[in-house]
């Protein structure tokens, strides 16, 4: 076996450290939340147990961990459903050119450039100007679609310049109307590739600071509500709270892969039952 070359160490060291740039601020927050009862906000620890998790449940008086968590929660799937459809609905307009595509096109695009602050300011403002309630279910979700449309009609975009159009050749063909080809040949087709804008669409919102900052009104978002604990609160019950919210996203994370995974098993099982039927 020949040795490998110095460039492999060097990269791989790179790599590694890049790595722990990456998740060590995580790791660190979650190992921090396992300290005892006399435990603070550095090291060294001062013993380990789960004490921070149950005051946490416990505790009213770090602010509305909870209404903020289902308000996240509820934006997130607002948010996550018009993404999707808006993205499907979007991909499926720009497969043919029409008149100010381009144009339409870079003005999607330059809500991703837009510092996310002045977002919120200007939907703020625009709310507030027209005499509407600023609310993080109005105004703020407005505001998180600019994020989130970008993202899902940039998949749909590509999703769509691949697909083989035959398929609807093939089922208008047999009879199909636009509505059945679309429903029972395109839709199936792209099911993985919409879970993936559900994915993006959930988690961009769930997790969203800035657009939500000038834009949630009187009642934060789980965000804003961490944002403002790290004012006022001087224990690790701040840590305990941040391991929490990030096992919540990993578990959202495998429920939407192992969805993909059963949507993939199952088009390639439909795959299969249609190679043998034309045999």
């Amino acid at each position: 076996m020949e040795p490998r070359p110095r460039s492999f160490y060097i990269l791989s060291a790179f790599f590694a450290l890049f790595i722990l740039f990456l998740y060590g601020p995580t790791l660190t927050i979650g190992i921090l939340s396992f300290q005892g009862e006399g435990g603070g906000l550095t090291f060294p620890m001062r013993g380990v147990s789960l004490y921070w998790f149950y005051d946490l449940f416990e505790q009213q008086a770090v602010g509305d961990i909870w209404g903020s968590f289902r308000r996240s929660f509820v934006l997130g799937l607002m948010v996550m459903v018009v993404t999707v459809v808006v993205s499907v609905m979007g991909g499926l307009a720009f497969r043919r050119k029409f008149p100010g595509s381009n144009i339409l096109f870079y003005l999607i695009i330059t809500s991703l450039v837009i510092p996310s602050i002045l977002i919120s300011l200007g939907v703020g403002l625009l709310f507030s100007q027209s005499g509407l309630d600023v609310h993080w279910s109005t105004s703020g979700f407005g505001a998180q679609l600019t994020w989130t449309l970008p993202f899902g009609l940039l998949i749909m975009f590509a999703v769509f310049n691949r697909f083989d159009k035959s398929y609807e050749e093939a089922a208008r063909d047999l009879g199909s109307t636009p509505w059945q080809t679309l429903r029972h040949v395109v839709l199936p087709i792209i099911a993985p590739s919409l879970i993936g804008v559900a994915l993006f669409g959930f988690t961009l919102s769930y997790d969203e600071f800035a657009r939500t900052l000038l834009t949630s009104g009187s009642y934060n978002t789980l965000p804003l509500e961490i944002y403002g604990m790290t004012t006022n609160v001087t224990s690790p019950v701040l840590y305990a709270l941040g391991t929490l919210t990030t096992v919540f996203s990993l578990i959202i994370i495998g429920a939407f892969l192992f969805v993909a995974l059963i949507a993939n098993k199952r088009r390639a099982r439909q795959d299969s039952d249609a190679g043998k039927g034309h045999l």
